[in-house]
């Protein structure tokens, strides 16, 4: 099995984000426009809205038109909007617009001010309707009818694509598509990353849907203008001191014409935007040009060995030998469940590990077996895996004593009598005394516990083998 979904990410070390000005923290505000591409039966749809409103428990009609919620809509492109306007622009801040290429046909002026601003206008689809049960030709036929509808209305074609009530095949559909700086159908982290599709790389700028004013719309969200700034502020001081600490990040902020533009709620804005610009080291930025510094700071890379992402035979013949003398072991993890998570060393040592410990007792202690006496008679005749000189070399127990290779083998014979198995222990970032030391010490122990020693050793042992060829 392949599991899709990469829950690895950058892991514990995510890359330097080198924002300008050597800012903390990069601030975006994202303004959804929406009025006008909602579900109404005016525009062909089925039924009615019954996203993101003041009506609570709304719920569709059905081959009807519902008043109150076409007004609320229409409040934000007649009120809200120009409300956000003014503010945004009294302050100077970069904004990009999510547009429905529908809801902006239909608000010419609003576009006008929009690009008279200098505001970013990305795509947010045709329409403002769920896609999670189009069939893929249907959602191909759609984002390239939102492309040109677009193209026509602004005089550009959109650089930034988000759906927001995607389907599973949005962001392929949109990566194949092509023509797109960044896409953000995705909330999985706090900087860009790339993604490969088709043989081709591309960024995603990821959203949000917490530091969001959609919570005024639904269950357990802000009540007030003030649960709002206070959310927003904890969030961009947790961010400033991530910076400060040397890993900037950045920070979406989701806004709606209808939502934030009623005059109960923009104070809050007000106050988090002057917040804001009381710091030193902010960079507030359009989506498009996150991506445009990512994708100089950080384009693109070959893509890296993926095992994952490889056949059975290339699979084995690379890691096989991780469990000395046991491929066994590589073709389980191979059957079993692989992701991406499983890429790195501690992956995938993890995913191979997991195989090693489902084993039976008896195959494990041919693992053990299967490992060579240390500074024993396999070494001195030079029989050793690659893998295993290496080791036993960079602990110096290529290069002996006579006494000290003596003492050696006197153990290795009396261990080996004891337990049934050769004494293990990971040398690779040992010493020749620290190894000659537990070598003494555990001779000592009972079988049991030192069946469960070796074992874990064997552990170590691979996952050491794999930071040697892979990334951690």
């Amino acid at each position: 099995m392949r599991y899709c979904r990469d829950m690895h990410g950058y892991g514990q070390t995510p890359p330097a984000a080198r924002w300008p000005g050597e800012a903390r923290v990069a601030v975006q505000f994202v303004l959804n426009y929406e009025e006008g591409g909602e579900n109404c039966v005016l525009h062909g749809d089925a039924a009615s809205e019954a996203f993101l409103s003041e009506i609570v428990g709304a719920a569709q009609w059905p081959g009807q038109r519902h008043w109150n919620m076409e007004s609320i809509y229409e409040y934000g492109a007649r009120a809200g909007f120009w409300r956000l306007h003014r503010l945004l622009t009294e302050k100077n801040v970069p904004v990009t617009v999510y547009g429905v290429a529908t809801a902006l046909r239909r608000s010419p002026t609003q576009v006008a001010a929009m690009l008279e601003a200098g505001w970013e206008i990305a795509s947010h689809g045709l329409k403002w309707v769920e896609h999670k049960d189009m069939t893929a030709e249907d959602e191909r036929t759609a984002i390239a009818e939102a492309i040109r509808l677009h193209t026509l209305v602004t005089g550009e074609r959109p650089r930034g694509w988000y759906t927001g009530r995607c389907s599973v095949n949005t962001i392929d559909l949109v990566a194949e598509a092509g023509g797109f700086a960044y896409i953000s159908d995705t909330y999985s982290d706090d900087l860009p990353y790339w993604y490969e599709h088709g043989g081709r790389q591309q960024l995603i700028i990821p959203y949000t849907l917490d530091a969001n004013d959609m919570r005024f719309a639904t269950p357990q969200g802000f009540n007030s203008g003030d649960q709002f700034f206070s959310y927003l502020k904890d969030s961009f001081d947790a961010l400033y001191a991530e910076g400060a600490k040397g890993s900037p990040k950045m920070m979406s902020i989701g806004l709606h014409c209808r939502l934030i533009g009623r005059p109960g709620r923009v104070m809050a804005l007000a106050r988090f935007i002057d917040y804001v610009q009381s710091h030193e080291k902010v960079w507030i930025a359009r989506r498009v040009d996150i991506a445009e510094h990512w994708a100089k700071i950080h384009p693109p890379q070959p893509p890296a060995e993926r095992p994952s992402q490889m056949t059975e035979e290339a699979f084995v013949a690379r890691f096989g030998g991780v469990f000395e003398h046991s491929d066994w072991v590589a073709r389980r993890a191979f059957a079993d469940e692989l992701s991406p998570a499983n890429d790195t060393a501690t992956g995938l040592a993890a995913a191979l590990t997991f195989q090693f410990r489902a084993a039976s007792d008896a195959e494990r202690l041919r693992v053990l077996v299967a490992h060579p006496d240390l500074a024993g008679k396999l070494a001195q005749a030079k029989r050793l895996t690659a893998s295993s000189t290496e080791e036993q070399a960079s602990a110096g127990l290529d290069a002996l004593t006579d006494a000290e290779r003596a003492r050696f083998t006197e153990l290795n014979e009396a261990y080996v009598r004891k337990f049934g198995f050769p004494f293990i222990i990971a040398v690779r970032d040992n010493t020749k005394a620290g190894i000659l030391a537990a070598f003494e010490a555990r001779i000592g122990n009972d079988r049991d516990t030192e069946l469960s020693t070796a074992c874990r050793q064997v552990e170590r042992i691979a996952l050491l083998r794999l930071k040697a060829m892979l990334p951690a």
